[in-house]
């Protein structure tokens, strides 16, 4: 037996109208403030709970986001879900978390089911295997706006926080040739991501810059996994490939090549010189410690969640979409300090 109390029970403890409760409850102009007062006491005496859920889906609101990763525990997308959560919290709204790994399958699932479940938004950053898009259009037809952080997708209509990939890949390979390589590798993702794409293209102009011949055979694409950048490197190495430089497009990658070369003893930066991307909490406490790129997770975290509530507070999805580029710098450390 449900023995809750109802706004009916406040409102014949009070001898008013149920109607006058609910507004009331709800700070309606139309009820007066003392009226306000008495319905808050006597809810609080008799223990009374809005049902919140069912308040908002009779606004056509939920006051959720639902994000979407590739995976939690990179420590990149850890601090941007901090970012998040942190700035959703103070704007009043809760946040669902879910993660790819990296499978456009699964990630199709999860947009459905968040629509389903009526999020006011989507953030998400999409995963590998993503370069068809139609999936994310069940959000636009259901009027739910999206905004893509980090990782995102060629397409108009969609706003984007993201760092400037094609500078951070420049920024990372000429500090190898300042250090004096001249047969920089490069581990990255799948050409068919934007972030990838940029990062390698940023490799490339660096190169040409500096009148350093672009190999072909000294670029290894993978999922970028630690042991993607073992077996990268192991194979650069048994093909002869004499580098002396390596820009991985993340952190997890270049831990897995540097495994490689110190198995084969040869020493960091001395004979191979390494520069990473993301500065994930290991890459300071890793002997020797990774240069690496800081991408500000969190920072672009809050800035995603500050434009899509933007978004939501409009009450309308955006015909044209922004893009916005936040600061990343490159901070070094002993595996490149030649």
């Amino acid at each position: 037996m449900n023995n809750k109390p109802t706004i009916h029970d406040i409102a014949k403890a009070l001898g008013v109208d149920s109607s006058t409760v609910s507004r009331a409850l709800n700070d309606s102009p139309r009820v007066t403030k003392a009226t306000k007062v008495r319905v808050l006491a006597m809810a609080a005496e008799l223990g009374y709970q809005r049902n919140m859920l069912a308040s908002n889906l009779r606004k056509n609101v939920t006051n959720t986001i639902g994000v979407i990763v590739p995976r939690i525990s990179r420590h990149f997308f850890s601090s941007a879900i901090q970012g998040i959560e942190e700035t959703a919290y103070l704007a009043g709204y809760n946040v669902i978390i879910s993660q790819s790994l990296e499978q456009l399958e699964r990630e199709r699932k999860i947009v459905e089911g968040l629509v389903a479940n009526r999020v006011d938004g989507l953030l998400i950053s999409v995963s590998m295997e993503t370069v068809d898009y139609r999936h994310l259009e069940v959000a636009k037809n259901n009027s739910i706006p999206l905004v893509f952080f980090d990782r995102h997708c060629g397409i108009s209509g969609y706003s984007n926080v993201l760092i400037d990939d094609f500078k951070c890949g420049f920024d990372a390979t000429e500090h190898l040739i300042f250090k004096g390589c001249k047969r920089i590798a490069h581990f990255s993702g799948s050409q068919e991501l934007e972030i990838y794409k940029n990062r390698f293209n940023g490799y490339k102009a660096a190169l040409a810059k500096h009148n350093i011949l672009f190999k072909n055979e000294y670029v290894v694409n993978s999922r970028l996994m630690e042991q993607d950048g073992y077996l990268g490197m192991q194979n650069l190495l048994d093909n002869q490939q004499e580098i002396d430089g390596v820009f991985s497009a993340n952190d997890v990658t270049a831990i897995g090549a540097m495994k490689c070369i110190k198995e084969r003893q040869l020493k960091i930066p001395e004979d191979i010189a390494i520069v990473g991307f993301s500065n994930e909490p290991i890459s300071q406490v890793i002997e020797p410690s990774l240069t690496t790129i800081d991408q500000s997770g969190s920072e672009i975290g809050k800035t995603a969640t500050e434009l899509l509530l933007e978004y939501i507070s409009k009450k309308e999805i955006p015909v044209e979409g922004q893009t916005i580029i936040l600061n990343s710098k490159l901070i070094e450390r002993n595996s490149s300090k030649k």
